[in-house]
C-alpha cells in the first residue's frame, strides 16, 4: 500500500496513490488533481519477453531476470514507472488457448514494481512481427502468409530480419483494412484477455496496444481505435496508450489528427530516437542541442491534436554513442519543458547493443554511473496548480518549477540538493519529497 507523504521528509514510498491516473485531455492527473509526469524505464524480463522455442531452436538472445532489488533500485533512482513489454506468442501459443501461467509471471513483475512504488504499463510488444521470423511478437499461427523460413538465434542479422519479405508480408496481412485475415480480431481477443486479468490491479495504470506499428497511420489509426475500444470495455478504469506509425522514429514527426482520439483516458505514446538510428551519424556526431527540440515539441503538438496526455514510451541512446551525455541531457530538459512523461530504453541488456543502466561482464551486472546520472536527476513528479515553467538545466543539473494557484508538489531530490520557494531556503530532503510552494520552486545542487 502506498503512503501519503510528510512535507519535506524523505520517504520510502512512491509519490502516487492507489487510484489510477486519469486524463484531463492534456495531462495525466493523480487523485489530488495534480499533473503527473511519469519518469520510468522499460525492462525486458526473462520468462515474460518471449525469445525461446519449444522445438529446440536456439533462443534469440539472453533476457535478464527482474528481481526485487531491481525494482527497489529503480525507485531509489527516482523512477516511478515501468513499461513492461509482453508478447502475444507467449500469451496465446495456440489459437484460442491462453496461457494464464504466463500472465502469472507478468503479475509477479507487476507486484515487484508495485511493492517498490512504481506504476506499470503493460505493453503488447513486437519487433519485426514475430520471434519465428523476426524478433518478437506474434505466435506462429498468426503469421500469414505462412513463413517460408523459420529463424532462430542469435540476433546477428537484425537489419535483414526487420526488412525481410516475410516480415513485410506478415505486417501487410495483419494491418489490412477491414481485417480480411481475421488476425486483428484474434489480437483484440488477446488484448481483452490481458486487460480483463489486470482490470482491477492497482499497480497497473494501463495497457499499450501495439509497439511500433510499421505501416502508415491511415491503417494504424483505425486499428488503434478499435483496439482501444476493446481495452476500454474490459478495463474501464485504466489508461489506454497508443502509438503513431513507427516511421516517426526516423522522420521525427507524425501527422496531426483533425479529431480527438475517440476513446476515453487515452494517452499518446510515441518514441523519440532523433539521430540515434539514422544511417548518417553526422548530425549526432556534431550535435546541436537546438536540433532536438522539434521532435519533442512535435510530440506535444501531436498529443494536443489528439486531445490526450503525452508519455514518450521509449527514448534513449547507447552509453558509447556519439554525444550520448549531451543527447540525454537535452532530452531530459525537453521532456520537462513540454510536460511529457517518459520511459528510458532499457533497464538491463546483455545482447544487441548492450544498452541500459548496467554493464554486464558475463557474470556480474554493474551500474554505469554515466547512465545513472542521466536518469537520477531532480524532477517534478506531481505538479499542483497551473504550470508556468518546468525547466531542467542539464549543465547545472538543477530544476526550476514555476506555478500559480498551486499547492503541494511531489519532487524527486537526489542527495546533496537544496530547495528554495520564491527565494526562501527550505529544509533539505532526499528522495521523494513533498514541497508546498506556490510560485517559484528551485532545486539546486
Amino acid at each position: 500500500m502506498r503512503r501519503l507523504f510528510v512535507l519535506l521528509a524523505a520517504c520510502s514510498s512512491s509519490p502516487h496513490a492507489t487510484t489510477p491516473l486519469s486524463s484531463d485531455g492534456t495531462h495525466l492527473r493523480d487523485d489530488h488533481g495534480r499533473i503527473a509526469l511519469l519518469r520510468g524505464v522499460n525492462a525486458r524480463i526473462n520468462g515474460i519477453f518471449d525469445v525461446t522455442f519449444a522445438d529446440g531452436r536456439t533462443p534469440l538472445e539472453p533476457i535478464p531476470d527482474l528481481t526485487d532489488a531491481d525494482c527497489q533500485r529503480m525507485h531509489e533512482l527516482g523512477l516511478d514507472f515501468l513499461r513492461l513489454p509482453i508478447n502475444w506468442s507467449a500469451l496465446e501459443p495456440a489459437r484460442g488457448t491462453f496461457d494464464d501461467a504466463y500472465l502469472d509471471r507478468v503479475a509477479a513483475a507487476v507486484t515487484c514494481a508495485d511493492h517498490a512504488g512504481l506504476y506499470v504499463l503493460i505493453d503488447m510488444h513486437e519487433d519485426a512481427y514475430s520471434k519465428e521470423i523476426g524478433e518478437d511478437g506474434a505466435p506462429l499461427w498468426a503469421i500469414q502468409p505462412a513463413p517460408t523460413q523459420l529463424l532462430q538465434g542469435p540476433l546477428t542479422d537484425l537489419g535483414a530480419r526487420r526488412t525481410s519479405q516475410q516480415v513485410n508480408d506478415a505486417f501487410t496481412t495483419f494491418f489490412a483494412a477491414g481485417d480480411p485475415s481475421g488476425l486483428q480480431a484474434d489480437f483484440f481477443d488477446a488484448l481483452d484477455h490481458v486487460a480483463t486479468r489486470f482490470a482491477t490491479t492497482d499497480g497497473v495504470i494501463g495497457f499499450e496496444l501495439f509497439n511500433e506499428p510499421p505501416l502508415g497511420d491511415t491503417l494504424v489509426t483505425p486499428f488503434s481505435i478499435a483496439a482501444a475500444t476493446r481495452v476500454r470495455a474490459a478495463a474501464p478504469d485504466k489508461l489506454v496508450f497508443f502509438e503513431p506509425s513507427a516511421t516517426r522514429n526516423l522522420v521525427d514527426f507524425a501527422p496531426k489528427s483533425k479529431t480527438p482520439f475517440p476513446v476515453a483516458n487515452a494517452v499518446y505514446a510515441p518514441h523519440v530516437y532523433t539521430y540515434v538510428f539514422a544511417p548518417d551519424q553526422t548530425p549526432l556526431q556534431n550535435l546541436n542541442p537546438d536540433d532536438l527540440d522539434a521532435s519533442v515539441a512535435g510530440t506535444r503538438a501531436e498529443a494536443t491534436a489528439w486531445h490526450t496526455p503525452l508519455v514518450i514510451g521509449e527514448y534513449g541512446i547507447g552509453p558509447t554513442g556519439a554525444n550520448a551525455d549531451l543527447w540525454m541531457g537535452v532530452q531530459a530538459q525537453l521532456h520537462d519543458r513540454y510536460l511529457a512523461g517518459d520511459a528510458f530504453w532499457v533497464w538491463k541488456e546483455e545482447s544487441q547493443a548492450s544498452w541500459g543502466v548496467y554493464d554486464f561482464d558475463g557474470t556480474t551486472w554493474t551500474e554505469r554511473p554515466q547512465v545513472v546520472a542521466w536518469l537520477s536527476r531532480p524532477h517534478a513528479a506531481r505538479i499542483a496548480g497551473t504550470v508556468v515553467a518546468n525547466d531542467y538545466d542539464y549543465t547545472a543539473r538543477s530544476l526550476h518549477l514555476e506555478t500559480h494557484g498551486g499547492g503541494t508538489h511531489s519532487i524527486y531530490m537526489p542527495a546533496g540538493y537544496a530547495t528554495s520557494c520564491n527565494g526562501t531556503a527550505l529544509a533539505a530532503g532526499t528522495g521523494w519529497v513533498e514541497i508546498a510552494c506556490d510560485g517559484m520552486l528551485d532545486v539546486t545542487h
